[in-house]
């Protein structure tokens, strides 16, 4: 049973059908599955990269934004490939309808419209502390009761959701929708830790209303880049966007206004996305900068709706009013929606395992926004592997556990069960360690075997995959042979340059992707040598277990501060305990002596 259609709901409920799995979604409204609730594309900044492990282990969201993508976009190329990372702008009501039609196919998937009102506990609704607790299913608000072997709560900003607009505010889930009181109500009573977070969208507006000629167009890339290892070319015509920036009166109206902005009002009590903060927060926190940049993105090729990204805001609907007309070209935008923050509950995500399963409560799954992060990517992310898991577990496969090394899903997953999220966490290349290894053209090296262990990587992919290795160790081969292969380590060396030679040695024509990551190995073998062995000192903290039952406290030498962060995350090997905050290298050292301590039973 997986509870939500956001990004993470489908993701789950695919891999679970696919698995092989008797599956369900349930979500209130059949019509808003994959709703982007915010913006309107998928991917950007080390977000790209979570997209790209998506589709290497099996995932839809790569395949899906190809199909409906309307501007595509390589950020970073200025930089090295380790930071090179996809965008598209989509056809929002598209994207929506294509992920619908994706999941319908599933023949082992249901999807059901309904509001789930609470879990079944052992049999019983209550969330009495024992230590057998475990779902059993869940009970509709209609009064049916459904069983299930496990469920993923993926409800996104439903849990009690509360929107602000100015000194306004109403219960809502996204857009208006119905928050989801009851189960949210329910889940509050099962012993968890629980915080509540912000998030917000800014206004949307009529594009038949807008001066484009004012705006700076910025076109998409000549030759697309997909997201999914699947796609060979994206040839389609696309869209442009729009750039501008705010005003010395949009500063002055946003001043003149901060009393009345529900988030220094005190009404707003969630903590919001330090990384994407809303205009009023940067004339606050930022009060030297004389203007921001705005950008202008369709939401669609059949609608007039234009997101201002850059804008996001709750402010009273007047002074967003003043704000748009402020801005040059949209003296006389008109407004669709206006822009809102939301508050909604989420769990404390140290009470979760590498699995996403909840340490507590087996069979209960948790994935998305509920664990505490922001975007589509990172949601999609977590669905996929709590599915994968929630299934394996059901199945009696191994679980599957991306680690820190293997990508930047893993980091993600690492650093919500290890640290905890006191603010929407948001993906970035700098939380890696191994950048130039967790690269987005090698993501199906990395990954695809994994999902292929699983059963999720079905035959077709697989095919393209071994292809695609085949082709990488036989040009590899050869390079090192041959006097291209220093070559092509200079800086304005390219693997397209000898290209007939390249065809001559495989024999074929070269598969999406080879040459790339042929290229970007060839050129920083040196340096990926040395994370590689970077890579395997960490690998050695990880493989040093810390039994489940070990008690850190009264352990000589560890403070009381640290047992008790020790107590709290309950790390499964030194290496995690290593990566909790506070915990000091000193207190590891202690704790490995402790480790190698035959224990007494």
């Amino acid at each position: 049973m997986v509870i939500g259609a956001g990004h993470a709901g489908c993701e789950a409920a695919r891999a679970c059908a696919r698995m092989g799995l008797k599956t369900a979604m349930v979500t209130m409204n059949l019509d808003l599955i994959a709703q982007m609730s915010c913006n309107p594309a998928i991917g950007g900044i080390a977000k790209g990269h979570l997209v790209r492990e998506i589709d290497a282990l099996g995932g839809v969201m790569g395949l899906v934004a190809d199909e409906v993508g309307i501007q595509f976009r390589l950020l970073n190329t200025s930089r090295g490939p380790a930071v090179w990372s996809p965008r598209a702008q989509m056809d929002k009501r598209m994207y929506r309808v294509r992920m619908r039609e994706v999941l319908e196919k599933e023949p082992n998937l249901r999807i059901k419209q309904a509001e789930v009102a609470a879990l079944t506990l052992g049999g019983a609704l209550n969330g009495a502390l024992n230590n057998d607790r475990r779902v059993t299913g869940v009970l509709l608000r209609d009064g049916r009761t459904i069983p299930a072997a496990a469920v993923v709560v993926t409800t996104g900003t439903f849990l009690n959701g509360l929107a602000h607009v100015g000194e306004s505010k109403y219960s809502c889930g996204r857009n208006g929708e119905a928050p989801s009181q009851l189960l949210g109500d329910q889940l509050r009573t099962l012993g968890l830790n629980w915080t509540r977070l912000k998030t917000g969208t800014p206004p949307r507006l009529d594009g038949r209303t807008i001066d484009w000629a004012k705006f700076e167009p910025q076109p998409g890339d000549a030759n697309p880049t997909p997201f999914s290892f699947l796609t060979e070319k994206i040839d389609r015509p696309q869209i442009e966007c729009h750039i501008g920036y705010t005003t010395d009166e949009t500063l002055r109206i946003l001043k003149e206004a901060i009393p009345r902005s529900p988030l220094y009002s005190g009404q707003i009590e969630g903590v919001g996305p330090r990384y994407c903060p809303s205009i009023e927060d940067k004339v606050v926190k930022f009060p030297d900068k004389v203007r921001h940049q705005i950008f202008l993105e369709p939401e669609g090729l059949d609608t007039n709706e234009v997101y201002v990204n850059g804008m996001s805001t709750s402010m009273p609907i007047d002074v967003q009013t003043a704000v748009v007309a402020s801005i040059p070209g949209l003296e006389n935008a008109e407004m669709i929606r206006p822009g809102y923050a939301i508050e909604y509950d989420a769990i404390d995500p140290r009470e979760l395992l590498h699995t996403l399963e909840v340490k507590s409560i087996p069979g209960l799954y948790l994935a998305g926004q509920i664990n505490g992060t922001s975007g589509y990517e990172e949601a999609g992310c977590q669905g996929l592997i709590a599915g994968l898991n929630a299934a394996c577990a059901l199945t009696g496969r191994e679980p599957v556990i991306v680690g820190r090394t293997e990508g930047y899903t893993g980091i993600l997953i690492d650093d919500l069960i290890t640290k905890g999220a006191d603010e929407p966490y948001r993906m970035f290349t700098s939380r890696a360690e191994f950048r130039l290894h967790l690269r987005i053209d090698n993501a199906d090296t990395r990954l695809t075997p994994m999902g292929r262990r699983a059963a999720l990587v079905d035959d077709r992919r697989w095919e393209v995959f071994c292809r695609k290795q085949a082709q990488k160790e036989r040009l590899a081969s050869a390079l090192e042979h041959h006097k291209y292969g220093q070559w092509l380590k200079r800086p304005e060396a390219s693997m397209a340059e000898i290209g007939p030679w390249v065809v001559e040695t495989l024999g074929e024509e070269a598969a999406y992707g080879v040459l790339t990551t042929v290229e970007t190995e060839t050129k920083y073998s040196g340096y990926i040598n040395q994370q590689t062995r970077q890579i395997e000192h960490m690998k050695q903290s990880e493989r040093r277990q810390i039994p489940g039952d070990f008690g850190f406290g009264g352990i000589p030498g560890l403070s009381r501060e640290v047992q008790d962060k020790l107590e709290r995350v309950r790390p499964g090997t030194l290496g995690q305990a290593a990566r909790i905050p506070g915990v000091t290298p000193a207190a590891i050292a202690i704790l490995d002596v402790y480790l190698s301590v035959p224990r007494v039973r």
